[in-house]
């Protein structure tokens, strides 16, 4: 089969395991697909809530007593973390999951390994809609730049998916993978700039952060959104190029350890 028609072939399985996981996900709930719109306005309120009015914080460079623009900058960090979260998080155990797939049929594995990863960019896409609008209609921060999300969004998500493809395959063979892999997800978080500035963190902690895959679309995103700066052109490139590696050494390592799957599940 020519590779535009196999691809668009993957294309179109993985669009459709991306919407029976989001029906599995929200089937017999009572609101059903109005969660995935409501969570984000309950997340948005409840930091509101608590940064706001409890602690009262505030983000560096913004005017005192601007609880809202705390609480938008801390959204922005959560959401580019929780796709990192729902996709690798998912990663280790997603072969032994559906080992069915992998013992019983001829099916294209990677695409299998792209389904958490399509419901994350789509829990984070209503997410960054809704706060678009928060911050255009309370904050009066939405900018012209915001239109460079998906240019920030593009790296990112390949990153992510050539970080799945190696944790899901060296998942089969580390069955305690899953557990370290929560524990790095979480010190992703707080390493990150995602609770504050870049500009915040020691001079002696700066390779700490820097290092840090989401720091980027982090910083990227929240500019992009709420400040009205869009990416730097040589940061965006280091990133490309850092996600194409990190993604081609993903497929390599799947493509060899997957001959062992059967074998092990």
């Amino acid at each position: 089969m020519p590779f535009y028609q196999r691809l668009m072939r993957n294309f179109s399985l993985w669009r459709t395991l991306v919407a029976q996981e989001m029906a599995a996900r929200y089937r017999g709930t009572l609101l059903g697909r109005l969660w995935p719109i409501l969570l984000p306005l309950l997340m948005l309120a409840m930091y509101g809530f608590v940064f706001g009015s409890i602690f009262r914080a505030r983000w560096p460079g913004l005017a005192e007593g601007d609880n809202l623009g705390f609480v938008l900058n801390l959204y922005v960090g959560l959401l580019v973390h929780s796709m990192l979260a729902e996709s690798v998080g998912q990663a280790p155990g997603l072969m032994q999951r559906h080992s069915n797939f992998v013992r019983k049929m001829v099916f294209p594995l990677p695409v299998l390994v792209a389904v958490p990863l399509g419901v994350a960019l789509i829990h984070a896409l209503i997410g960054l809609l809704l706060l678009g609008i928060v911050a255009a209609l309370f904050h009066g921060t939405l900018h012209l730049s915001a239109l460079a999300v998906p240019l920030i969004l593009l790296p990112y998500l390949l990153l992510l998916y050539g970080l799945s493809l190696l944790i899901a395959a060296l998942g089969v063979y580390l069955r305690d993978l899953g557990q370290v892999i929560n524990v790095v997800i979480t010190m992703m978080l707080f390493t990150a700039p995602v609770f504050y500035p870049r500009n915040m963190v020691p001079q002696v902690l700066h390779g700490l952060v820097d290092y840090n895959p989401i720091t980027w679309p982090v910083a990227a995103m929240r500019e992009a959104v709420l400040h009205g700066q869009w990416p730097s052109p040589s940061g965006f490139a280091i990133y490309c190029v850092v996600a194409v590696l990190l993604l081609v050494l993903g497929q390599r390592a799947f493509a060899v350890l997957r001959r062992g799957f059967a074998d092990l599940l």
